[in-house]
Order: C-alpha cells, then structure tokens, then sequence
C-alpha cells in the first residue's frame, strides 16, 4: 500500500502545472540543503576539539545546552517546516484503511530535512567520542536518545501546528527560563544536563525519552486518524461574514477597488495577517547585525543586508506571493476586464506604503548613530524602486495557489513565508550588497549608499517602462497560472 502512495506522490509530482518551477526550485533547495549540512558536519567533527581548547568538558557542555537546541529546532520548525500532505478526500472513498494514510503521511515527516540535517552533527561528534575513548555502550545510546528527541519534535511540530496557544505558551516559558538563566536567578541546564549525562553513564535512562516519543506519536497518530472523515476533520467551517465598505478608498478610481480587496485580505484572514505580523518581526532583525553582539554580522555588507531585511519585511513576506494570495478567485477575475497594470499597480502602492511605514517604525535604530539609520533609509529606497518590482516580476512565475480557507496554523502551512521564500528572495539581496561594496572600496561608506541609493531612484524613475514589461510577462504566464490554480492536487 505504501508503495501505492509513493506512486501516486511522484505522479503529482510529474503532472504538477508548475513542473518546471518546482523543479528549479528543488535543486536550490538540495544544494542550499548540502551547504547546511556540510556546516554541521564540520561542526560536529570540530566541536569536541574547539571546546576542550576552551578548557570546557566537550560531552557536558554539550549536554548542557541541548534543552535550548531542541527548542530553537521546534522554533525554526513551526515557521519553516511544511507538513507533508496527501490529497485525501479521494482516498477516503476507495477500500483503504484510515490508519495507513496516516501512518503514510506521518511517515513521510520522518524524512524531512528538518530531521536528518541533525545527524550531520550527531554522527560526527559521536564518532570523535569513540575515538576520544569514550563508552561504546554509553555513546550509542546517548546517540540513539538525540535521534528520539529530533523526532520527538518532529510530532510535536505536527500536533501544535494545529494549536497556536500551545506554541505561544511554550515560547513565553523558555524565554523565561532564559532570561532567569542569564540573570542568575535559575538555571534549568543544570537538571537537563544531568539528564542527559545519565543517559551516557547510566544507560536504562535512555527509556524515558523513548517512551515519551511513542507516547506523542500515539497521540498525533490518534488525533489525524479521529479527523479523517469527509463531514468532520476535512470539512471546511464557515463563519459569519462582515461586510466593510471602506468607502474614503473609492477617490482612487480602480486602485482603490483592488486596495480594498487587498485591506480586507490582511484584516480578515491569519495566513495574509501573518504577513504583518512578520513585517514587524522583521524590523527587529536589524539588532543582530547593529548592536554588536555578533562579530560575524559587522561586515559592512552585511549591515546593507540587515538594512535591506529591516524596511523589507512586508515586501518579502506579502510581495513574494502575488498573485497567489487571490489565487481561489484569479480565474474569475481573469475572466472580467481588469487591466493588469491596474492589479499590479496596487500590490506595488501596498509594497510601498508598509515600506515607509516599516521605515519610519525602525526610527529608534538612530540609537546606533545615523550611520546605521541610514543604511535602512538607502535599504527602503532601493526595496521601492527595485525589489518591488522584481516580486512582482517573480510572481508571474510562482504558480503556488494559497488556500486561504486551511490557515489553521499560525502560518497556515507557511505558504506565504517558508523556506522556498527565503530561496527566491537571495538574488534580490546580492545586487545592494556588491553594489555597496564596490562603491565603499573605491570612493567609502557615503559613495556606496549612494551607488544602492541611485539604483532605487533609477528602477523609480523608470517604474512605467517595469510595468509594462511585468504586464507582459503576466498575460504571456496568464493561462498557465490559471490552469496551476484550478489544480486541486
């Protein structure tokens, strides 16, 4: 049965209408994967030796800070990591057993990169244990208990994508319990680490974990089998529409018309209010890079980056995604006489209006000096006159239909902001940085803002000519994008 599903996965795959661009876009996805997991290979060959060069215990110290390793991977799990899904409902009408579709679509999450990127560490270290004379016995099963806990958060990330609160609830204790750490009021790495050294000495230790995680995959595995039925877990709830005329928007002709549909969008629905939310985020980003709390992040590029990020976040997070946010409706607008200059043009007039907003917000980077102020002002300026149009050139090609109807995350499956965002938007993010580098090399720090500047204020000056390319390109990619968002699988 399970290689039934297997065929039928890559069959989706093959027929997808965006067969091309997923394609792309895996092999960036495999080779940013293979970069990653080069950077935990060497640090978990290196790691052993780096810390016993600091005169630290190298399995203690290790053991100390796993509590929050595994809490920064559920973390960057319930914001990057999409869950695995099965078109369903047609399953459900054909002589196969609830309980292998789900256990087929649960174990599809055991293969996910967000666990094997772990060993990659894990191995390695393990394997320098063995050879720094350590306890066979004792490192198999301290190994064996670190490969529990990644696939403890594994089902854990499933069951509280389902449950927003639990998530919160768990961010606010550990935050707390770093803030005591820090301030020395209590420090939770003394009993966690305990813990784990006793899995290493003690061997029977490593049970608990065990059966914690089967207890956790019986409870995930019950709670999908229990919703698996066409007239409740995959029926789609209705709420009680509220109407908004938002009638002060109608001076600007159509502009206005699609900035009310586009206002109600971020109002009404968690995916699309997620973006805002993410937009404030995303001015905070700016501190790892400006408070000096990382060396790595004062490369003078790399402020450019952070500056680019900071007065970027509803752009990269909202913009990316256009036209997929009106995908459940795209065929029957596309069947109206809209003018695509028109659509696109309000989509940009909102990229920029939380643009300047954002900019405006991240005011209190003038704490920093004006220096650093500045290379936000320089960012928001070429994110106007440049990135914003390449989204929605970039749009045009990312045929991702958005069911906004399944938002039951607090990112949905994180359609609108997910790894594959991230990917799409690094050539957006390389232009500003050589630019300011080869201005600050020749002329100095003013000379290469201004080289980013007057690349925003150049793409702004010849915004008509952008759209009319961008147009183009979107009647040439018109039916193709209709035909990817009435595919239902």
């Amino acid at each position: 049965m399970f290689k039934h599903f297997i065929t039928l996965e890559w069959k989706s795959f093959l027929r997808s209408a965006s067969l091309s661009a997923n394609l792309v876009l895996k092999i960036v996805m495999i080779l940013g994967a293979v970069y990653f997991g080069s950077c935990f290979l060497v640090l978990g060959a290196a790691s052993y030796y780096m810390l016993e060069d600091y005169g630290l215990p190298p399995l203690e110290t290790v053991n100390k800070y796993l509590i929050y390793y595994f809490f920064f991977d559920l973390v960057i799990r319930f914001f990057m990591q999409k869950t695995p899904v099965m078109n369903i409902k047609p399953l459900l009408y054909i002589n196969i057993k609830r309980k292998s579709i789900v256990n087929f679509a649960l174990g599809k999450t055991i293969l996910s990169f967000f666990n094997l990127i772990h060993g990659f560490f894990f191995i390695p270290f393990s394997i320098v244990l063995l050879r720094e004379g350590f306890d066979v016995a004792g490192v198999f099963c301290w190994l064996l208990t670190m490969f529990t806990m990644v696939m403890l958060n594994n089902f854990i990330n499933i069951l509280i994508d389902k449950k927003d609160s639990v998530f919160y609830v768990a961010l606010v204790v550990f935050a707390g319990l770093g803030i005591l750490q820090l301030y020395s009021v209590f420090d939770i790495t003394q009993y966690t680490a305990q813990f784990f050294t006793g899995i290493y000495e003690t061997k029977w230790m490593m049970i608990l974990p065990l059966i914690l995680f089967s207890g956790v995959y019986v409870v995930t595995f019950n709670f999908f089998r229990k919703n698996l039925y066409l007239d409740q877990g995959l029926s789609v709830k209705e709420d009680i529409a509220k109407s908004e005329e938002l009638t002060w928007l109608n001076q600007f002709g159509t502009l206005g018309t699609f900035l009310k549909n586009d206002i109600k969008l971020l109002k009404r629905n968690k995916r699309s209010r997620t973006t805002v939310f993410m937009s404030v985020i995303f001015i905070f980003y700016g501190l790892l890079f400006f408070s000096s709390g990382i060396e790595a992040y004062q490369n003078p590029m790399m402020q450019v980056f952070a500056g680019i990020f900071v007065s970027g976040g509803f752009l990269f997070t909202f913009g990316q995604f256009v036209p997929s946010w009106d995908s459940s409706y795209y065929p029957l607008m596309m069947s109206q006489n809209v003018q695509y200059k028109d659509y696109l043009n309000s989509k940009w007039c909102l990229i920029v209006i939380a643009t300047v907003i954002s900019t405006l917000l991240a005011s209190f980077y003038l704490y920093f000096g004006w220096e650093t102020y500045l290379l936000i002002v320089v960012g928001a300026i070429y994110n106007i006159g440049v990135n914003a149009h390449l989204v929605l050139l970039g749009g045009a090609y990312v045929k991702t239909p958005i069911d906004l109807a399944s938002a039951k995350g607090a990112f949905g499956n994180r359609q609108g902001f997910n790894v594959q965002t991230l990917l799409i938007s690094i050539p957006k993010l390389l232009l500003p940085m050589a630019l300011y580098a080869v201005g600050k090399a020749f002329f100095g720090f003013e000379i290469g803002l201004l080289f980013v500047a007057l690349a925003g204020i150049t793409g702004f000056a010849f915004r008509n000519k952008m759209f009319r390319i961008i147009e183009n390109v979107y009647k040439k990619e018109k039916y193709k994008t209709i035909a990817a968002y009435t595919q239902k699988d």
